[in-house]
């Protein structure tokens, strides 16, 4: 069957996954998932009990959570290894070193400011929560900034799922505005040339329902019923 990646809106870190499917140019399928109102129904339910984002429903029907797992799945399935590497290699343990990092550092530093932003009823609870949250954006920009150096992409001289993964979460810095990212001018060259990579412009277009161009991998979007409908009977 053609896979099925449940994503994330509004700019869940499923934006990733979606660049990704792009980059490998292989068949797949999308279902869109309002957050959190569809998330929590039962029908969700069935693909993700934990009511998250993003999940993959794989060729063989099997469904699989959490974006590092999805990401080493399409990894896998990169045979032209334009976006991964063959797994007990020196550059596969460098792949998921920074997938690591991207999402236990990078990822969390952000999420003071979400609660901040979503859930902070109190004024001052709120503001205190932008301030560490602020430190730990800063402080993991640059960490990166470092970590880059003078390389076109995280890895080196050509994209990878990092990047892609990167590219989903390094947004969230214009919802939040504690930092200005040209005070890292290696991470605002790397984020200005993702910006206009086809695949990441066509996972813009998909989360705000405008034209979209695909590489050739998309083959349009399921309903969350026919997506359920879908599930292998086991």
């Amino acid at each position: 069957m053609t896979p099925v990646l449940f994503y994330g809106v509004p700019s869940g870190c499923s934006f990733g996954s979606i660049v990704a499917l792009e980059w490998l140019a292989q068949p797949y399928r999308l279902c869109r998932i309002e957050m959190p109102e569809l998330a929590i129904t039962p029908a969700y339910r069935r693909i993700n009990p934990l009511g998250e984002t993003p999940t993959l429903m794989t060729a063989d029907g099997a469904l699989l959570s959490e974006s590092l797992a999805i990401l080493n799945h399409l990894g896998a399935r990169d045979e032209a290894r334009r976006i991964g590497f063959a797994q007990g290699s020196r550059d596969f343990d460098r792949l998921n070193q920074m997938l690591a990092y991207l999402n236990t550092s990078f990822f969390n530093a952000f999420s003071p400011l979400w609660h901040a932003l979503e859930h902070a009823g109190d004024a001052a609870d709120a503001a205190a929560l932008r301030r560490y949250g602020a430190g730990n954006v800063e402080k993991v920009h640059a960490q990166l900034e470092a970590m880059l150096g003078d390389r076109p992409y995280l890895l080196g001289e050509h994209k990878t799922l990092a990047d892609a993964y990167f590219i989903g979460i390094a947004r969230w810095t214009r919802y939040h505005e504690v930092i200005d990212r040209r005070d890292y001018p290696a991470l605002q060259r790397l984020y200005e040339r993702l910006e206009v990579d086809p695949a990441v412009v066509f996972a813009h277009a998909i989360e705000r329902q405008t034209a979209a161009v695909t590489a050739g991998g998309y083959q349009g979007h399921l309903s969350l019923e026919q997506a359920v409908a879908a599930l292998p009977v086991r």
